[in-house]
């Protein structure tokens, strides 16, 4: 279903050394996910200037992209930006994300937990028989804990910005929790790991 677009050279791994990863989600409730050119627009709009692969120009444009390396300095390794949907060749991916997540707010009985819970899932009919996702998509973005600068974390607010105000999105970062679109840390979450792989 989605492209797979070229990704950016980054510098080799240290031998033996396993990198570290920082992951932040978009849980989005609109259909589809926006076209590249859209997330280029709006981040240049905010003073950004993303460093993406040389690619065909049509590829911008392409509403089933699936990942995409996002340079926002020419030393620095660039953010993998993924996006895995309830439909297509990752849904499974999709599926096992959200359930986690939903496995991780079931904890929260609050109005704040119960907000997130909402975002990421929509109950029909019994609660008990089937839940469906009111999620339609999911952005995922993976910093290198060792190479992002202030800068790098700037740029990432972008990135999952974009996709709140134009997704209908509500905002995870591991290690941190979920979001309010103010800004406000609405869920405390504790440290997870996440299982996207490079697609």
């Amino acid at each position: 279903m989605g492209k797979e677009l070229p990704i950016l050279p980054s510098s080799p791994q240290q031998p033996g050394g396993q990198e570290e990863f920082i992951y932040s989600r978009v849980f989005c409730s609109r259909e589809n996910s926006p076209p590249l050119r859209l997330l280029l627009d709006y981040l240049k709009s905010k003073g950004q200037i993303p460093f993406v692969p040389k690619m065909d120009p049509a590829a911008l444009d392409d509403w089933a992209w699936v990942r995409v390396s996002l340079g926002y300095h020419r030393e620095r390794k660039p953010i993998q930006l993924f996006c895995i949907r309830d439909r297509g060749s990752y849904q499974d991916v999709f599926e096992k994300e959200r359930a986690d997540f939903l496995d991780r707010l079931s904890v929260f009985d609050d109005i704040e937990g119960q907000l997130a819970r909402e975002q990421v899932t929509r109950s029909r009919g019994q609660l008990a028989r089937e839940q469906v996702t009111r999620s339609r998509f999911i952005a995922t973005t993976r910093l290198v804990k060792a190479d992002v600068t202030e800068e790098g974390y700037d740029f990432n607010g972008w990135i999952l910005e974009f996709f709140q105000e134009n997704c209908n999105g509500l905002v995870q970062v591991d290690g941190q929790g979920f979001f309010s679109p103010k800004g406000e840390l609405i869920v405390e979450l504790q440290e997870i790991s996440s299982e996207i792989d490079p697609v």
